[in-house]
């Protein structure tokens, strides 16, 4: 069977006096996790209707490539300024089923 792409979720909340630091801390992360083998996208969105809760999500080749990552010496130590942000977190991980073609925009 061959292995199928991942897609991690973050709903955390963070108190609007540390949304700066939040999303200062995503920025540092975003770039580090960029490099990391198997990650393929990840994007930060905010809740139209709670300006406190955040959604982070990312996509990965496989989820044993997001697990790597996050057994990894030094992820722990580069993502403690973003949960340090957070009141309330919880993840989730899912194995894509299924997607539809990207649009032609996309692709050029």
């Amino acid at each position: 069977m061959t292995e199928q792409r991942a897609r991690v979720l973050f709903m955390v909340r963070v108190a609007a006096d540390r949304t700066a630091d939040f999303l200062r801390a995503y920025e540092m992360v975003r770039h580090e996790v960029n490099e990391v083998p198997g990650h393929l996208v990840d994007q930060i969105c905010r809740s139209a209707a709670d300006p406190e809760q955040w959604l982070v999500t990312s996509e990965w080749v496989t989820l044993a490539d997001f697990e790597a990552w996050e057994r990894s010496p030094g992820h722990r130590e580069l993502v403690r300024p973003m949960r340090e942000c957070f009141t309330d977190a919880r993840s989730l991980r899912f194995l894509v089923h299924a997607q539809t073609p990207e649009p032609e925009a996309a692709r050029r």
